[in-house]
C-alpha cells in the first residue's frame, strides 16, 4: 500500500473534501442547526457535477453511497434519526410508515424505519416489476434520473391514516417531498407527514414555502435532520463550476480504465439468504420480515468471513444502485464479528459526478462500467466512487438476482473494473423478491393510486423547429401531420359566435410578398440595436432580482424569439447556459399544466422565469396569474406569477426592457422568425389529459425561414450596447417600476367609445396590432398621429387587407388594432362599413 492509499483509507483526512471546491468557487456551507448538532463539514464534502441547474454536489460522509465509511456509522445515522422520529410520534409510531427515496436514501429509510421501533418500510424505485400495478408515481426534481414508482405488494401499505415518514438524503429544495406528500394526501389523506434528512439545506424562501403547503394543505409537516444551514453560492458560481467540470473532463484520466481481459476472475460467496425475505423495501418490508433478517444475519457474515479466508486485510462491501439495505446490514454484521482489520461500505450509483485526485475533494477517484442489469430505461455507464486507490485487500460486491448478469462478468463490467484495485473480489447475489399478487384481488378492492404519467423530454431541433438545440426546448407535442389550419374568415366567425376556441384551429400562414420581406429587413436593421439594448436591460435585471441563474420559459410563439436572444446575452455577457423552455398558454384557459408539472419536476419553481415579447392590455399577464394561483391552491408548486417582457407599453409588468411601443421586428412574421412553428393548439381530441399542447412544425417553410438570422443580427449588436445597458439597469434598479395598468384603462375606453364592447376585440400596441393584421379580420387600425417608420409595416398589412388606418390623439401606443366585432362573413361592423378582405 503507498501512501496516496493510506491516506485515502482514513476514516477523517485533515484536510476537509469541500476545501477544494470551495477555493475555486467560494462555496461554503453556513450553519443553522441546534447546538450539539454535527457540524456542516463533518457531514458533507463536495464536488462538480456536469449540470445545467446546480454545478456544485453535496457529498455526504455518513450516507454509504458516494464515500465508502464504517457501517457501523452508516447504520447509526439512520437509526438515530428514527429514534428521534419515534420520540416525536409518541403513541402515533405504532401507526406511522416510512417511505424512502431512490437511489441514494433506500438504505438510509430503511435505518430510519428500524430507529422507529419496527415501521413498515417502502422506497421508490426506477425499477418497473411485470405484473406489480403501480400505487403511486412523482417526479424528483435535480436528480439525474427523476422518474419514480411506488410498487407496495400490498396496496394497503400506503392507504392509511397514521404518520407517513418521507426519507431522503438531503432537504435542499423540498420539491420532491412537496411533490410526494401532494400526490398521495390527494388520494389518502392524512394529518401528519414527517420529514427525515441527513442535512436540511433549504434557503428561508423554501421553508416558508413549505409552511404555506403545510397551512393549505391542512396537515402537519414536521422536519427532523442531523444538521441545518445553506449553501452560499457567489455570483457566477454555475458558469465557474461548469467551466472547471470541462477542463478536468478534457484532461481525462479521472476515469480509472477498466482490468485488462487478464484479471483473475472473482470468486462467489453463497448467502443463506432467508426464504421470503424481501432484499429491500422496494415491494414493501415489514416488521416481521425485519425479525427474520436479524436472526439470519450472524450465519450469513460467517459465511462472509469463511470465505474472506484467515487475512482479509481491508474490506469493502460493496451496494448496488438502489440495493442499499441488505449489503449496509450484511457489511455491518461483518464488522461486529471482527472478522476483517476494517469493513468499509458504499455502493455504486447512476449519477456521474466529475473525480479529481485532491485530500481536498469529495470524490478522488471514478470507475465506470456499464449497467448488468437490464434498466428499463435503456443501457447507460454507472459509477463507483472512491475505490479505486483506496488501498482494499478485498471488495465483496453485492449485487441482487436480478443484476448477475452477463454485462456483470463482461471485461469492461463492474467485476472486472474493481479487479486491478484490491487483492481479490468477491461476489455475493442475494435473490430478487418477486411479489405475489393474488389473481382475484379486483382493481376496486385494490384501491391504486395511479401515478402520474412520465411526460417526455423537451422537443428541440432541428427535428423540431429551427433553433439550435440547446436555444429551446418546447414543451409540446408535435402536431405536424394534423390539418388544423382554417380560413381567417371562418375561424373569426366560429369564434365570435362561441362555437370554436381560437386555439382549436390555426390561421393559414401567412404569406408576405417580396415588399413586406423587404420592408421587413429594413425593420430589423434599423431596430436591432434598440432590440438588443433592450434585450440587455430584461436579462440584467432578471440576473439582479430574480434569480442570478434563472430558467427561462418563453410563452410560445412571442415569447420564444426573446426568451432565445435573453439566454444568448446571458451567455455572452456572463458566460452562463440558461436554461430556456417555451410553453403553451391559451387565453380563458391557461398555462399548460403538464408543462408546469415537467418544469417542477426538473428545476425548482423559485427560479423559473416567465418570458413574453411584449405586454398589449395585459390580458396574458393576468391570465398567466390566476392559472398559476390557481395551480397552487389544488397543490401543485408555487411558480412566480410576474412575466417579464421585452416592451411594457401598457405598464404591466416591473421587469422590461422598455415600456415604449416599438417595432419588434419579430413580431412582423409568424413561424418564419419564431423556429418555423405554429401558435399553439389546444383541442380536447388531440390533447388528452396527460398531453402537452400541441403545435406545428412547418418544415416546408425552411426556405423562408428568417427565424437564426435574426437572433444572430440582433446578438451581434450586444457589444455596442452594453455600457448603455449597465447605465440603463442601474437607473431601473433604483426606479418604482410598479405597473399602473394605463394600457387597460385605455382598452376599456376605446372599446366603449367605438362600440366594440368587448376588450379582447381591442389590439393594442405595434406587436398586437401586427397579429390582428396577420391572424385575424381586422377591422381598423388607430395610430397615433404622427407616428413614424415603426407604423411603415402595419400600413403595408392594412393597405393588402383593405383596412383603414385611422390617426387619433391622446393614444399610450403607437397604434391599436381593432378586430371586426360581431363578425360573420358579410357582416357590417359597428359603423356600417363592410370589410374587404384581400
Amino acid at each position: 500500500m503507498n501512501p496516496s492509499d493510506t491516506e485515502r483509507g482514513k476514516t477523517i483526512d485533515a484536510v476537509w473534501s469541500g476545501t477544494w471546491v470551495a477555493d475555486r468557487l467560494g462555496v461554503r456551507l453556513e450553519e443553522a442547526g441546534a447546538p450539539g448538532s454535527p457540524r456542516l463539514d463533518e457531514l458533507l464534502g463536495l464536488a462538480l457535477r456536469r449540470n445545467p441547474k446546480r454545478a456544485h454536489l453535496l457529498v455526504s460522509q455518513v450516507l454509504g453511497k458516494h464515500v465508502p465509511q464504517s457501517p457501523e456509522a452508516v447504520y447509526a445515522a439512520g437509526h438515530g434519526l428514527g429514534e428521534r422520529v419515534r420520540t416525536l410520534l409518541g403513541d402515533e409510531a405504532a401507526s406511522a410508515v416510512v417511505l424512502g427515496y431512490a437511489e441514494t436514501a433506500t438504505g438510509l429509510g430503511h435505518c430510519v424505519a428500524d430507529g422507529l421501533g419496527g415501521a413498515p418500510y417502502l422506497h421508490s424505485t426506477r425499477r418497473p416489476v411485470p405484473g406489480v400495478e403501480p400505487a403511486g408515481g412523482f417526479e424528483e426534481a435535480h436528480s439525474h434520473a427523476t422518474s419514480h414508482l411506488l410498487l407496495p405488494e400490498d396496496p394497503k401499505l400506503l392507504a392509511g391514516t397514521g404518520p407517513l415518514v418521507l426519507v431522503d438524503d438531503e432537504f435542499s429544495t423540498g420539491n420532491t417531498v412537496l411533490n410526494t406528500i401532494r400526490d398521495l394526501h390527494a388520494r389518502h389523506p392524512r394529518a401528519h407527514y414527517v420529514v427525515v434528512a441527513l442535512v436540511d439545506m433549504r434557503s428561508p424562501a423554501d421553508r416558508d414555502r413549505l409552511t404555506a403547503f403545510a397551512a393549505g394543505l391542512g396537515a402537519r409537516v414536521d422536519l427532523i435532520a442531523l444538521a441545518s444551514g445553506t449553501v452560499h453560492l457567489p455570483e457566477g458560481v454555475l458558469a465557474k463550476g461548469q467551466a472547471l467540470v470541462e477542463e478536468y473532463e478534457r484532461q481525462g484520466a479521472r476515469a480509472v480504465a477498466p482490468a485488462p481481459a487478464s484479471a483473475a476472475p472473482a470468486g462467489r460467496v453463497v448467502l443463506d439468504w432467508p426464504d421470503g425475505v424481501p432484499d429491500g423495501g422496494r415491494h414493501g418490508f415489514t416488521p416481521e420480515h425485519r425479525v427474520r433478517l436479524e436472526a439470519a444475519l450472524p450465519a450469513m457474515a460467517r459465511q462472509l468471513a469463511d470465505a474472506l479466508g484467515a487475512e482479509p486485510g481491508r474490506v469493502l462491501v460493496l451496494g448496488n444502485e438502489e440495493l442499499m439495505y441488505a449489503p449496509l446490514r450484511l457489511a455491518r454484521a461483518l464488522e461486529e464479528s471482527g472478522a476483517a482489520a476494517e469493513v468499509r461500505f458504499s455502493t455504486t450509483t447512476r449519477s456521474p459526478v466529475l473525480a479529481v485526485d485532491d485530500p481536498g475533494y469529495a470524490i478522488r477517484t471514478r470507475l465506470v462500467f456499464p449497467a448488468h442489469d437490464d434498466p428499463a430505461d435503456g443501457p447507460g455507464d454507472r459509477y463507483a466512487y472512491n475505490v479505486a486507490g483506496a488501498g482494499f485487500d478485498t471488495v465483496v460486491a453485492v449485487v441482487d438476482s436480478h443484476g448477475d448478469t452477463g454485462a456483470l462478468d463482461a471485461p469492461d463490467g463492474l467485476l472486472a473494473c474493481l479487479a486491478p484495485h484490491a487483492g481479490r473480489v468477491l461476489l455475493a447475489v442475494v435473490p430478487s423478491y418477486v411479489p405475489s399478487v393474488s389473481p382475484d384481488v379486483s382493481s376496486e378492492r385494490r384501491e391504486p393510486i395511479m401515478p402520474e404519467p412520465v411526460l417526455p423530454e423537451p422537443l428541440r431541433g432541428p427535428a423540431f423547429s429551427s433553433y439550435a438545440p440547446e436555444d429551446c426546448g418546447w414543451l409540446l407535442q408535435d402536431l405536424s401531420g394534423v390539418a388544423l389550419e382554417a380560413p381567417t374568415e371562418e375561424r373569426e366567425e366560429a369564434i365570435q359566435a362561441g362555437g370554436a376556441h381560437y386555439a382549436e384551429s390555426l390561421p393559414v400562414e401567412y404569406q408576405p410578398s417580396p415588399q413586406y420581406q423587404e420592408l421587413y429587413r429594413s425593420a430589423l436593421a434599423a431596430s436591432a440595436a434598440r432590440m438588443a439594448r433592450a434585450v440587455g436591460t430584461v436579462t440584467e435585471t432578471v440576473l439582479a432580482e430574480r434569480s442570478p441563474s434563472p430558467v427561462l420559459v418563453s410563452l410560445a410563439r412571442a415569447g420564444t424569439p426573446v426568451g432565445v436572444l435573453m439566454r444568448r446575452w446571458a451567455q455572452a455577457r456572463h458566460g452562463l447556459d440558461l436554461p430556456h423552455y417555451a410553453v403553451s398558454i391559451v387565453r380563458g384557459r391557461g398555462i399548460d399544466p403538464n408543462a408546469l408539472r415537467w418544469l417542477a419536476a426538473h428545476h425548482d419553481p423559485a427560479d423559473v422565469v416567465f418570458v413574453d415579447g411584449w405586454t398589449g392590455k395585459g390580458a396574458i399577464t393576468r391570465e398567466l396569474a390566476a392559472a398559476l394561483r390557481a395551480s397552487q391552491e389544488a397543490g401543485g408548486p408555487g411558480f412566480d406569477p410576474e412575466i417579464v417582457v421585452l416592451a411594457d407599453p401598457g405598464s404591466c409588468v416591473r421587469t422590461y426592457g422598455t415600456r415604449e411601443d416599438f417595432l419588434i421586428p419579430s413580431a412582423c412574421l409568424n413561424s418564419t422568425v419564431s423556429g418555423l412553428i405554429s401558435r399553439t393548439v389546444l383541442r380536447s381530441d388531440l390533447v388528452g389529459p396527460a398531453d402537452f399542447h400541441g403545435a406545428k412544425f412547418y418544415r416546408e417553410l425552411a426556405g423562408a425561414d428568417v427565424s437564426t438570422g435574426f437572433i444572430d443580427t440582433v446578438a451581434a449588436r450586444f457589444d455596442e450596447v452594453a455600457e448603455a445597458v449597465d447605465a440603463e439597469v442601474k437607473e431601473l434598479l433604483a426606479t418604482d417600476r410598479t405597473p399602473t395598468w394605463e394600457g387597460w384603462t385605455a382598452v376599456e375606453r376605446i372599446s366603449e367609445e367605438y362600440g366594440i364592447h368587448d376588450v379582447n376585440l381591442v389590439k393594442p400596441g405595434v406587436g398586437e396590432t401586427t397579429r390582428v393584421l396577420l391572424r385575424r379580420v381586422p377591422w381598423k387600425i388607430l395610430a397615433q398621429r404622427g407616428a413614424g417608420a415603426d407604423l411603415d409595416h402595419v400600413r403595408l398589412l392594412a393597405e393588402q387587407r383593405g383596412v383603414p388606418v385611422e390617426e387619433v390623439d391622446g393614444l399610450p401606443y403607437t397604434c391599436v388594432g381593432l378586430i371586426h366585432p360581431r363578425f360573420t362573413r358579410g357582416a357590417t361592423g359597428a359603423d356600417g362599413k363592410a370589410v374587404t378582405s384581400k
